[in-house]
């Protein structure tokens, strides 16, 4: 057994330790929002690839965010959905290994995107004759290749840092996905080195992301003000507000998550808020997107009434 030091080679999930009725409940409620996450995000990915009113690169860098969220769902979900199934879970450590992988992935380039689409806005509002110049299809393809390279070199280095460390305490892990505060809990080697390079690339991804996220709106903000009229500065505002919105939430939970000093001392307080926004950030995003933008408004209501009109037709 791991407890008397052998090295762990599958871990098993424990979930959310809650009673059986709970669970069955849960399990539900997690199911409805993957559905609802992949229809959302599937949809604003056909929308975007069929309209071409939306053949610009803001859509571009969304229909990119909504890959994300399908991505990073599909990789947490389902296994959530079987561990409450199931009660708890057997996990292969390869296997651990790969999610950690994925979901680190996702994230930091989910982070650079984010802050990709910052700095869009911020050419479109203070810059707008040289928008079309300045982001064309290969600086937006560029930029988005980049924010996936950058997820891709920390995701390398947090799971390799991770999965260096000996794991021989226990092979139950007290989480619903393999995440690093409740893996660290069981490792029975020297973790501070890892553990400060793992952070440093968290602090630089996450500050990294919010400076230019900051810059671009501080700058935007300013070339607001200098609108005279109130229905100008609403609707260049109006641009701007969904991003905002999903910035606030994204980097406030990760913030909230990683950076606070006490980072896995309370697994429980960490299941909520990874619940937050692992599950359900990534159903949100396309309904903050579509629901405060006019023109997503009128393609959807396109879309339906020719639906609406095939369906006649046919009948």
């Amino acid at each position: 057994m791991a407890e008397n030091g052998t090295v762990v080679r599958e871990f098993i999930l424990m979930g959310f330790q809650v009673q059986a009725e709970l669970q069955v409940g849960l399990f539900f409620v997690f199911l409805v929002i993957y559905l609802l996450t992949m229809a959302g995000n599937l949809g604003m990915i056909v929308l975007i690839q069929s309209d071409s009113r939306f053949q610009t690169p803001m859509y571009f860098f969304l229909s990119h965010l909504s890959f994300l969220d399908i991505c990073y769902s599909s990789v947490i979900v389902p296994q959530l959905l079987e561990t409450l199934n199931t009660d708890k879970m057997v996990i292969a450590y390869e296997r651990c290994a790969t999610q950690f992988f994925f979901f680190t992935l996702c994230a930091s380039t989910e982070c650079f995107l984010l802050a990709v689409m910052a700095y869009d806005r911020y050419v479109a509002v203070c810059h707008p004759l040289l928008y079309a110049t300045s982001m064309t299809p290969q600086t937006g393809l560029g930029l988005v290749a980049g924010a996936y390279a950058g997820g891709m070199l920390n995701s390398v280095i947090r799971t390799g840092c991770t999965f260096s460390i000996s794991f021989c305490k226990s092979k139950h892990v007290d989480f619903f996905f393999c995440d690093l505060p409740p893996l660290l809990k069981l490792a029975c080697s020297e973790t501070r080195l890892q553990e400060q390079v793992i952070y440093v690339f968290a602090f630089l991804v996450i500050t990294t992301s919010i400076s230019v996220i900051l810059i671009s709106y501080l700058f935007i903000i300013w070339a607001i003000l200098k609108i005279h009229t109130v229905g100008g500065k609403a609707r260049t505002f109006s641009t701007c507000a969904s991003h905002m919105t999903a910035v606030a939430l994204f980097f406030g939970t990760l913030m909230f998550m990683y950076l606070k000093g006490n980072m896995g001392k309370s697994l429980g307080e960490d299941k909520i808020v990874s619940v937050f926004y692992t599950v359900v950030i990534p159903m949100l995003n396309p309904m903050i997107y579509s629901l405060r933008n006019k023109e997503v408004k009128e393609a959807l209501k396109t879309a339906f009434d020719k639906m609406r009109v095939c369906k006649w037709n046919k009948s």
